[in-house]
């Protein structure tokens, strides 16, 4: 699963790479284009629900479910328009599976803007514009190509012009084609699978603000998602860097003297910018737990249970019998198996049965 990083230069966006993937890897470089090569970093998705489970199993072994994050150089107004260096970018980023826009909302003089100062709805619709250029580019090269097809009456090819149509009208428009999902037939999904339309794709907007903004992560996010109509994160990037170098204790104490006013508050983090861009590409994801091993394991929402074991090996879909399940909650309340079958709350399901994230599966299976 990969997500690419974007923004305008200068927001925050390598730091906070580099806070995700708790390295230095991505160059932090305060002028535009730092990045020309993408940085890849494999992202644990933190899960409290592993170490619970990992802690009732007396487990060896914990493994958490992960993404690709991708970091590519900031982008800037008329990026579209410089050919060599947007088909380099167009080559990394058609097969990512969502978009995590970084918006700044931090001022700092020391950190030149590129459009002068921090706008975050002016900067999105700045990055929006580039990505819509880049897909109707793309329509206009496929449609010209489907020219001499269509005098053949293919069915589907004139099934594909329509829905090709449908997406230009959107983009013209300056709306982002995936503005139109809920629009779409299974039949025109289908047909627009091989084209990767970057603003087809899933939005997620991280807003990074600074450390003292934590405390209003709530109202700040709401006040964005309303605007946008699009899910958001809060995030402090510089922040999230400070805290690489210190252990979990050290973290702690950190985190409490930003919540003076408030001991029980809960400060937005990074692990809510990973679930949520984990959430919005359409995944969750089962357990399977025991001493060896406890593991979150990947699966798309309403998967079923035999695609579920697929996820283990593909012999286990293709011999799938039966599945014991329990839910986390049920596991955790009442005690490993064995107490959870003792209290009724251990099921016996087969291939119909769709996968509920957070399920603790046991898969049977005849080989």
């Amino acid at each position: 699963m990969k997500i690419w990083i974007v923004w305008l230069p200068n927001v925050g966006k390598s730091t906070l790479f580099n806070a995700l993937t708790k390295n230095y890897a991505a160059d932090a470089a305060n002028f535009p284009f730092c990045t020309i090569e993408p940085n890849v970093g494999v992202v644990e998705v933190k899960d409290e629900r592993v170490d619970k489970l990992a802690e009732i199993s007396n487990t060896q072994k914990k493994i958490y479910a992960a993404i690709d994050f991708v970091d590519i150089a900031g982008l800037v107004k008329g990026a579209s328009e410089w050919e060599w260096l947007w088909n380099k970018f167009l080559a990394h980023i058609r097969e990512v599976d969502a978009i995590v826009q970084v918006v700044r909302l931090f001022a700092d003089d020391d950190v030149v803007h590129v459009e002068g100062w921090p706008d975050p709805l002016r900067d999105i619709e700045i990055i929006n514009t580039e990505l819509i250029l880049a897909d109707i580019q793309s329509i206009e090269n496929i449609q010209a190509g489907l020219q001499r097809k269509l005098k053949s009456n293919d069915p589907e090819v004139t099934k594909l012009v329509g829905v090709l149509d449908k997406i230009m009208s959107t983009l013209e428009q300056e709306k982002l084609a995936i503005d139109i999902l809920p629009d779409l037939s299974e039949a025109e999904l289908e047909l627009l699978k091989p084209y990767n339309f970057l603003t087809f794709k899933p939005f997620v907007y991280a807003l990074n603000v600074t450390e003292t903004d934590l405390i209003q992560g709530d109202a700040l996010q709401q006040q964005y998602e309303q605007k946008l109509h699009k899910k958001v994160a809060i995030v402090s990037a510089k922040f999230e860097s400070e805290l690489i170098e210190l252990d979990e204790e050290e973290k702690e104490l950190f985190m409490d003297d930003l919540k003076w006013w408030d001991e029980s508050a809960v400060l937005p983090t990074l692990d809510d910018l990973i679930a949520l861009a984990f959430d919005t590409v359409g995944l969750m994801y089962y357990f399977t737990t025991g001493e060896k091993e406890t593991r979150a394991r990947t699966v798309r929402k309403w998967s079923t249970a035999p695609q579920a074991a697929g996820v283990i090996h593909t012999d286990f879909e293709k011999w799938f019998i039966k599945a014991d399940v329990v839910t986390y909650t049920d596991f955790v309340t009442h005690g490993w198996w064995s107490g959870s079958k003792d209290n009724g709350c251990q099921r016996l399901e087969g291939k119909e049965y769709i996968v509920q994230d957070g399920d603790v599966m046991l898969f049977k299976f005849n080989n």
